[in-house]
């Protein structure tokens, strides 16, 4: 699982913006701490990384969501999600610098943690 452990055991910093967002380089050199995420833009700006999760049916789906959720509280980071009949999709970004910063890395980690024992 390459380096996701470190990440997965940080914890999420609340961003209130004030600060850059990642360019392309970091962005790529997190990415490869984590397993399986793309990194996506709106304009070839506002970066943000999305991963698709697939299950069995839909009760492995929202069992899935309903624990990204309460990572997602437990960290005070709230990613997008959308989920039905055997998938979940996390889309995960720092709105408050419409881009990325290691807290989005650290939560993917964490998800990916998760979705493991899925």
């Amino acid at each position: 699982m390459r380096l996701m452990n470190d990440l997965a055991d940080k914890k999420c910093i609340p961003c209130e913006g004030g600060i850059p967002s990642f360019n392309l380089e970091e962005i790529h050199k997190y990415l490869k701490k984590v397993d399986g995420w793309d990194v996506e833009s709106v304009d070839e700006k506002d970066y943000y990384i999305i991963k698709n999760f697939k299950f069995n049916n839909f009760l492995e789906s929202q069992s899935f969501v309903n624990k990204v959720g309460e990572i997602a509280e437990q960290e005070g980071h709230h990613p997008d999600i959308w989920f039905g009949w055997g998938y979940a999709k996390i889309k995960i970004q720092t709105h408050a610098i419409n881009g990325l910063h290691e807290s989005d890395f650290v939560l993917a980690a964490k998800i990916d943690r998760i979705g493991a024992k899925s």
